[in-house]
């Protein structure tokens, strides 16, 4: 007997029973093709002929149904009946196919969902979960229009904007002013009695208490004191945070130290979090208080985790998942025709923080990221090793946008971040000067974009130097002179309870500098509640700062606790984010805001007032495939006995990708939470799930046109064709 068969037999529980019951008395046609149903296959053919009927006269629903490959276009014209009609087909059509289930470490999971009711009907078995018979009573519901799409509100969005206070809120910086004294006078003590021993970081004998707190008060302003300084270990983490985690976290955390995951939070960073919680935010620092703890289902599965992204899975001399031949090593991670990715193999390989839902926690688990920081000086073999991996870019014909990150890309010190940029001009000028002696047509793309990968500005402010401005803004001042036009620093604002008067004071900086700040937030279960992201792009762009990305967490079961389901990533982008579309006569006017950088405040301002928005969304919800790209292109094609969804993602249709997608075709992922779970999980943070009505009716997504903003600028020779360093 195989395991389907004796999942098959499992009776349903008695909730179960009662949601059978009521999805049967909701939809009693439904009920008749059940009972009549000698078998599965009658079933099928019964429920076809039904919803086809429907089918006929939905023209969109048609069109779209039946499309290898739909448009944004189509998609935004569909009805809320026609997502039901297209999922009950897709269903049927999936019925019974087998997909490795990564989340349980693959095994085999299969989706048959006409089967699990005909089954819980006929037999009562079935094993389906409550949480798989609330989504086909929800799917039925919007199936014979009992359910509405929920039409969209300004009034409402900015309700749920006002719920969530920022870091620059008057009341908010003075509790962290209280937490700061506390962190400072703990670290004193620990000082003065010999707990901690720092060459750097001492007192002289001798001085008065007054004297050491005002020498600790000075050396907060410097990032390097943060990181000597960062907590590695659960017992000072809570009492920095004045004893105030419960038993049950710190025996969480405690087997996580002992699971082998690093501790590093900066004081800074711990500075924000609420230990005396004020009336007026409670719960609103929980996007970052979730980024530092740990949660059971990461301390259980890490040393199993597995790669998500199948390109950084690099073999020397063997081309990646895209089909991108790289130098040895894994310095370079490249997707896409233009861009590549560059890790260096220095300080730039740390981060100023372990994010708890890091999308790179397989490489620390391998131990290849790690905060071993004297540990990641560069060596003498960097300087020629940079040079040899800066030929690749020089050499490649459709290279023009290289991404320094790691790690993370401002961890560097100032002379090896410098080093790093001064090669990245020459390798630009050689790159110019070559093109010179290729004709029309031969020519290799020149670099354009320069971007810079880093949360620093959020997790430890007080890295954005002078020092560092200078040598960012002397580098764009160089590298314009040679056709690059978009320097970005790309960093990772969680929640708007980052943004402090340190981070804006980081961010003024760098637009100074000439770079455009822009921000790439991780939709996690805590900054997906109502009005959350939508408050945090409105305070990026009172700073200066263009949203970029907004990322569906990545990851299988180590990343359950933090995962939001990609339903509710659509409905953020349907509901809320729209309150922020840019009308497109404003296009030219955005396309030309990287050129006028240190612009960027007055120009997101004034355009803010010209079109009444109440914050620009330049940004685009996307998921990391665990294939090649990112795209919000996917249709639920079946759903587990637990209510959890399966996806087919499509690729995003419109940029440029490696010619492997035609051979890798769709990409089947299973979410690791049913939308049950995850409402459940939302009322446990203070949220009214009622809020939330239409989450399970959104099981279509078409990624979004690009913003303009975010366009190369077009060459002014002809292009060679040819892409190099490519095998398929």
């Amino acid at each position: 007997m195989t395991e389907i068969q004796k999942l098959d037999r499992i009776a349903i529980n008695v909730r179960s029973h009662k949601l059978l019951r009521q999805l049967l008395g909701e939809n009693p046609e439904f009920e008749e093709i059940l009972r009549n149903s000698k078998n599965e296959t009658e079933v099928v053919v019964g429920v076809r002929e039904w919803i086809e009927k429907s089918l006929k006269d939905r023209k969109n629903a048609f069109h779209f149904y039946h499309a290898r490959h739909a448009t944004r276009d189509l998609f935004e014209q569909l009805e809320w009946r026609d997502y039901a009609i297209i999922r009950i087909l897709d269903y049927i059509d999936h019925a019974g196919k087998e997909y490795p289930d990564q989340n349980l470490h693959g095994e085999i999971a299969v989706s048959n969902p006409l089967r699990l009711i005909w089954l819980a009907v006929t037999r009562g078995t079935g094993g389906a979960k409550p949480g798989f018979f609330i989504d086909m009573i929800m799917l039925f519901r919007q199936l014979r229009g009992d359910s509405k799409l929920p039409k969209f509100s300004p009034e409402r969005v900015r309700e749920w904007m006002e719920r969530f206070p920022s870091g620059l809120d008057p009341r908010i910086i003075q509790v962290r002013e209280e937490n700061k004294q506390r962190i400072v006078r703990i670290l004193m003590d620990q000082i003065s009695n010999g707990k901690i021993n720092s060459r750097r970081y001492f007192f002289e004998p001798g001085i008065s208490e007054d004297e050491k707190l005002k020498k600790l008060l000075q050396w907060w302003d410097e990032h390097k004191f943060h990181l000597h300084f960062a907590i590695r270990s659960p017992e000072l983490l809570n009492e920095m945070l004045d004893h105030s985690l419960d038993p049950d976290t710190m025996k969480l955390l405690k087997e996580a130290e002992q699971a082998g995951i690093p501790f590093f939070i900066n004081p800074y960073y711990l500075s924000l979090l609420h230990v005396r919680v004020p009336y007026f935010a409670v719960g609103a620092d929980l996007a970052i208080r979730y980024y530092i703890l740990y949660s059971r289902q990461l301390v259980e599965e890490f040393g199993r985790i597995v790669a998500w992204e199948k390109e950084d899975q690099v073999e020397a001399g063997k081309p990646n998942a895209a089909g991108w031949i790289l130098p040895d090593g894994q310095n370079i991670h490249r997707r896409y025709p233009e861009v590549a990715i560059l890790i260096p193999d220095t300080m730039g390989r740390a981060c100023g923080g372990l994010c708890s839902s890091c999308q790179r926690m397989y490489d620390f688990q391998s131990g290849h990221l790690n905060f071993n920081l004297e540990k990641l000086v560069p060596g003498e073999k960097w300087d020629q090793k940079l040079k040899r991996l800066m030929l690749y870019f020089e050499k490649d014909s459709q290279l023009r946008d290289i991404l320094i990150t790691g790690g993370d890309g401002l961890m560097s010190s100032d002379k090896t971040l410098k080093k790093l940029l001064e090669e990245i001009c020459l390798m630009a000028q050689r790159k110019v000067e070559g093109n010179q002696k290729l004709p029309e047509g031969e020519k290799r793309a020149e670099l354009v974009r320069v971007r810079i990968g880093t949360r620093l500005p959020v997790y430890l402010p007080q890295r954005i130097t002078l020092s560092l401005v200078n040598i960012l803004k002397s580098f764009r001042e160089k590298a314009s002179e040679l056709g690059i036009r978009q320097f970005l620093i790309q960093t990772h604002f969680e929640s708007p309870m980052e943004i402090t008067p340190e981070s804006r004071r980081a961010i003024q900086r760098l637009i100074e500098a000439g770079w455009t700040v822009t921000n790439q937030q991780v939709f996690t279960a805590a900054a997906s509640r109502r009005g959350h992201s939508a408050r945090l792009r409105k305070v990026l762009n009172d700073v200066g700062v263009l949203p970029y990305y907004t990322f569906t967490v990545k990851g299988y079961m180590e990343n359950n606790a933090a995962f939001a389901p990609n339903a509710r990533v659509v409905q953020e982008q349907l509901e809320e984010k729209v309150a922020g579309k840019i009308d497109e006569q404003y296009y030219d006017t955005i396309r030309g805001f990287p050129e006028e950088a240190d612009m960027m405040v007055e120009n997101i301002e004034a355009l803010r007032r010209y079109s009444g928005l109440p914050f620009l969304a330049t940004d685009r919800n996307v998921l990391n495939l665990p294939g090649v790209g990112k795209s919000m292109t996917f249709r639920m094609i079946g759903i587990t006995r637990y209510g959890r969804r399966i996806l087919e993602f499509d690729h995003d249709e419109t940029r440029r990708h490696s010619p492997i997608i035609h051979k890798i075709g769709k990409v089947v992922i299973i979410e690791s939470k049913s939308i049950h779970e995850y409402l459940n999980q939302l009322e446990e943070m203070g949220e009214d799930r009622i809020e939330y009505d239409g989450l399970y009716g959104y099981s279509l997504g078409q990624t979004e046109y690009r913003v303009p903003v975010y366009d190369y600028p077009e060459p002014d020779f002809k292009l060679s064709e040819e892409m190099t360093n490519l095998e398929l």
